[in-house]
């Protein structure tokens, strides 16, 4: 089991972390009106972009390597304990509706397991074996991406997963928001956005976690792009699962095509709701089997399926 670390050794290593970092200039908060604390909230906030900015690189070169892997089958794993690890569960949740991936193909785990998305589960966060645990019934390939999560960049839940991953061929990536972390060390892509200390002192679901939550908006939305799983900025994979998604369908499909309302349900009708397949018949001509075949042999890319259909 991973060893406990010294409670004085601990204290040490937070006091290091610009995360934990103490501000003086806040110590009388609590004493200020309401507005002013909000208007404080909002101008720390305004430093997140720019950090995330700086690291657009970092995180560029890292999407088209995840794109690659599940180009070819692979999945994308999110590991992190606490507002981390819920923050990758929640962006792998929405997946599924905004793109219409497979079940599995974008995995969030968190220390603790599903009850830990509500309560704390204690001491999960500390252990590595539990995050071999859990990646172990993944059965992870070398076309599987783990992207471990951590504001500290050291908690062994997260750098856990991330060795365990890379010693099995996965590719790895570390995200964390200090400089000189484990975990970005620990992984073949680190990616540490610096967002300095919080308003809050210690509580890294300020900045840190809407650094962490920027940085993930993109690795699945531009992955997803990549993939073909977008028009242009219309999301033509949505899955139309309630009413609200049904009438997004129709509304994407008329953006892409122009068509007529009449025309839209016809066409949604002939290729089982699925809207790209929809765009494809309009936009080319075609019936639903013929939209499908087109797009399966180009890869499920609508732009190249169009292609291929005036070639």
């Amino acid at each position: 089991m991973t060893s406990q670390p010294d409670p004085s050794e601990l204290r040490a290593a937070l006091e290091s972390l610009t995360t934990e970092a103490f501000r003086p200039d806040l110590a009388e908060i609590d004493r200020l009106p309401t507005l002013d604390i909000a208007h404080l909230m909002n101008e720390e906030d305004t430093d997140v972009p720019a950090a995330v900015g700086v690291r657009l690189p970092q995180i560029a070169a890292v999407i088209d390597a995840v794109a690659a892997r599940m180009a070819r089958g692979g999945r994308l794993v999110y590991a992190g304990a606490g507002t981390a690890g819920r923050l990758g569960v929640l962006d792998a949740s929405e997946c599924p509706p905004t793109f219409n991936t497979a079940p599995g193909q974008v995995v969030g785990l968190i220390a603790g397991g599903p009850s830990a998305m509500v309560t704390s589960v204690e001491g999960a966060e500390d252990s590595e074996e539990l995050a071999a645990a859990d990646l172990a019934a993944l059965a992870l390939t070398p076309d599987d991406t783990v992207v471990g999560v951590s504001a500290s960049g050291r908690t062994p839940y997260a750098v856990g997963a991330v060795r365990y991953a890379r010693a099995r061929g996965a590719l790895t990536v570390g995200l964390a928001c200090n400089p000189g972390s484990a975990l970005a060390a620990a992984a073949e892509h680190g990616i540490e956005v610096v967002v300095g200390a919080e308003l809050l002192t210690g509580s890294t679901r300020l900045k840190a976690g809407t650094a962490q939550k920027l940085v993930l908006n993109m690795i699945s939305t531009i992955t997803m792009i990549r993939l073909g799983k977008t028009y242009g900025n219309l999301m033509v994979d949505v899955r139309a699962s309630n009413e609200k998604l049904r009438a997004r369908s129709r509304r994407i499909v008329a953006l892409a095509t122009g068509a007529e309302e009449p025309e839209i349900e016809a066409a949604l009708a002939a290729t089982d709701g699925e809207v790209k397949n929809a765009i494809l018949a309009l936009l080319a001509g075609v019936d639903g089997p013929a939209a499908a075949r087109l797009l399966e042999e180009s890869g499920g890319h609508l732009r190249a399926a169009l292609g291929a259909a005036s070639g």
